[in-house]
């Protein structure tokens, strides 16, 4: 199988997906990379973000493959997830169960809700995720699952130690939240009304993903360079008292292998190490640490964004202080305090994406900066000067 024509089809596929869902770049990627990789990801984020149609639309486009999908719920009992009752078995006296288009079967499977399994599920669950294997309900000899992996997706964190130990086992965690660019919003609108032009639609066989997952994905080289710079990180996160497990480290080298074949690399190389932003945190609080960590040791571009985004978020909090304020008293802050560092900030993020995507860095940090930038001035447009923001051209 050709390797290289697998990695481009999912480039395709990224791309394509990348125009459809506004500002979810960076997440089709990792889930993509997660999946190359042969692990499981988290997508978390409030309802209305699109997590279960995003993970819909993405295995869509694996030709051949077996998709399982479940909302999950505390009486969510195994024998709905694994495989139900053979009724008319059972009248004949024979226990059997039902495994066809169940989780046994998946090779992509979503779980929506995943911190709501039952505690009946709890080890089943676990066994699926970590070994691919099922325990009959008849007792009978473990059925090993063909699950390359799975994408869960929550609008929580886990609370108590059965939740706790399915998030443990989810490598990739991805916060997703409601768009931030004003113009991405007013696009989601328009795409409300009128029939959409047929969308490209790029596939890969399931083989092909099969043979990138077990034998293309492993052969990518890791340098040494690239050992040291993990060692580097770890002092690093250590020093601000975030600990990874060895364990999370070490299936984490099979996310930056699939990181660099994605982009048809024979090597890792040191953009690869930004997947890790969506690794090394436990709550969502720890992840802005973990990102400036690893942009730091590989990406100058979006390290300057992220201070940037410290300056922008000053500007908002400011704004919040001043509510209920006269309109006069708004203005002038608008004048004096908000206008030129916000405008400066949109000119030096846009300054910063042709820098990335010249020496071929990501910008998806970049990006979603851009986009706290345009929704705070879009709110100092219609909260301070009543200006409405939908007539003002986008601009930085």
């Amino acid at each position: 199988m050709d390797a290289q024509d697998t990695a481009a089809r999912l480039r395709a596929i990224g791309e394509e997906l990348s125009g459809r869902f506004y500002e979810r770049a960076d997440v089709i990627r990792t889930l993509m990379v997660t999946l190359l990789a042969g692990q499981h990801s988290l997508v978390l984020g409030p309802p209305g973000t699109a997590k279960s149609e995003l993970a819909r639309e993405l295995t869509g486009r694996i030709d051949g493959a077996a998709y399982w999908e479940i909302l999950l719920s505390k009486f969510t009992a195994p024998t709905r997830m694994f495989g139900p009752v053979d009724v008319a078995a059972l009248a004949r006296g024979e226990y059997r169960q039902v495994y066809e288009g169940r989780a046994t079967t998946a090779h992509i499977a979503f779980i929506d809700e995943i911190f709501k399994c039952s505690t009946a599920a709890l080890n089943e669950t676990l066994g699926f995720l970590n070994e691919r294997i099922y325990h009959p309900e008849s007792g009978g000899a473990p059925i090993r699952c063909p699950l390359i992996g799975a994408i869960t997706a929550s609008n929580e964190l886990p609370g108590g130690e059965d939740a706790a130990a399915i998030y443990d086992r989810l490598l990739v965690r991805i916060e997703v939240g409601y768009l931030a660019d004003p113009s991405n919003f007013a696009a989601l609108v328009r795409s409300a009304v009128g029939r959409q032009a047929p969308a490209a639609r790029t596939t890969v066989a399931l083989g092909a993903l099969q043979h990138a997952v077990t034998e293309a994905v492993p052969a990518v080289a890791l340098p040494d360079a690239i050992v040291d710079a993990v060692c580097t990180l770890r002092a690093a996160l250590r020093r601000k008292e975030l600990v990874a497990s060895d364990r999370r480290w070490r299936q984490a080298v099979g996310l930056l292998q699939a990181s660099a074949f994605l982009d048809g690399r024979p090597a890792v190389g040191e953009s690869d190490l930004s997947v890790l932003t969506h690794v090394l945190w436990d709550s969502p609080a720890e992840r802005p640490t973990v990102e400036r960590e690893v942009l730091h040791l590989v990406n100058p571009d979006a390290r300057e964004a992220l201070d940037l985004a410290d300056t922008i978020e000053e500007l908002e909090a400011q704004l919040d202080a001043m509510a209920g304020q006269s309109r006069e008293a708004l203005s002038e802050w608008v004048i004096k305090k908000a206008h030129g560092p916000l405008a400066t900030a949109g000119q030096r993020l846009e300054k910063l994406r042709a820098e990335a995507l010249s020496a071929g860095r990501s910008t998806a940090t970049i990006d979603r900066v851009t986009g706290r930038q345009r929704a705070v001035r879009a709110r100092v447009l219609t909260e301070a000067l009543g200006v409405d923001a939908g007539t003002v051209q986008v601009q930085p």
